[in-house]
């Protein structure tokens, strides 16, 4: 039996990618479109801000107004969390009042990025962003790309607070994500956030998962996130490692994000380019690109009708 703060956001959360105009400029138009196009899919929620929302690469404002566009659309529709994550803790500071004055559901953050900080560093800066606002907050763990691995005994301090309610686990461990539900407890909340290991994390004891491969198959992970829920394993599995086959087919681009977005865009939800140095897909790449987008509707709509066909078979 789920507890109360658990069962409220546990689910699974699209990391958000990016909505620029054209000229490459956050588009408040496109945030919104890009957030309605998610409204349907069965998702929980949306995580705004983060590595797949390239939030490290936007000004402050920009930030805000990809924030605000979202609320505005999908607000008590979606779950939002926002990455309020910054190299200065001034900044994330006044993204995470921002997020609160703006209604947003929790807020996130990883370390300081750049300088290789000391424990206490971090904890001061996570400090910061907990105490300027009411909203819950939520551990940002990515250890390949920040260079700070979170430790149990931080968490532990952190968690003893009742505003850190969790922590995306996005390290490759499924040991420290299991470390961490164990040191949080039951109503602490984990995340996973390798979307190739999405069942694993799930086996070893995360409530959910926030990625960005999900954004291109929304509902092959709400499917997986089903499937284990009912204890059908092995099905699990098999869709894991559907899912899987297209992450590898997506990493061989420039970069994932710009492969992800230019599968939107052929769907018909431009959010434009990644912004340098994300490098945008090559006209050499469009082939396949349209290839793989086929294979992901083909095997969305093989799913989903699979599960048409056990309901009818559940109330004949």
């Amino acid at each position: 039996m789920t507890t109360g703060l658990v069962a409220k956001f546990q689910g699974i959360y699209i990391a958000l990618y990016s909505a620029y105009d054209d000229n490459g400029e956050v588009s408040r138009e496109r945030a919104k479109k890009l957030a309605r196009h998610y409204a349907s899919t069965g998702v929980t929620g949306l995580y705004v801000g983060g590595s797949s929302g390239e939030g490290i690469l936007q000004s402050v404002e920009e930030r805000k107004v990809m924030l605000e566009a979202v609320l505005e659309e999908v607000k008590g529709e979606l779950k939002i969390i926002v990455h309020v994550g910054a190299n200065s803790t001034r900044d994330s500071v006044a993204l995470s009042r921002h997020a609160e004055q703006c209604g947003a559901d929790a807020i996130s953050a990883v370390p300081s990025i750049y300088y290789r900080m000391s424990e206490a560093a971090v904890e001061h800066h996570w400090q910061s962003m907990i105490d300027s606002s009411s909203l819950p907050f939520i551990i940002y763990n990515i250890p390949q790309t920040t260079g700070f691995n979170l430790s149990v005994p931080l968490l532990r301090k952190l968690a003893a607070q009742d505003k850190v309610v969790g922590v995306k686990m996005s390290g490759e461990s499924t040991f420290d994500l299991q470390q961490y539900k164990m040191a949080g407890g039951e109503d602490f909340l984990v995340f996973n956030g390798p979307d190739e290991q999405f069942l694993a994390g799930r086996i070893m004891g995360a409530d959910g998962g926030i990625g960005g491969t999900y954004g291109v198959m929304p509902e092959l992970f709400c499917t997986l996130d089903r499937l284990f829920g009912l204890g059908r394993i092995r099905e699990a599995q098999s869709l894991q490692n559907v899912i899987n086959d297209f992450i590898k087919r997506l990493l061989r681009y420039p970069s994932l994000y710009g492969a992800c977005k230019h599968i939107l865009q052929l769907r018909g939800v431009a959010t434009g380019e990644p912004r340098l140095p994300l490098l945008p897909v090559r006209p050499e790449d469009h082939a396949s690109l349209m290839e793989l987008n086929q294979d992901m509707i083909a095997a969305t709509a093989k799913y989903a009708q699979a599960s048409t066909m056990e309901g009818a078979q559940r109330h004949a």
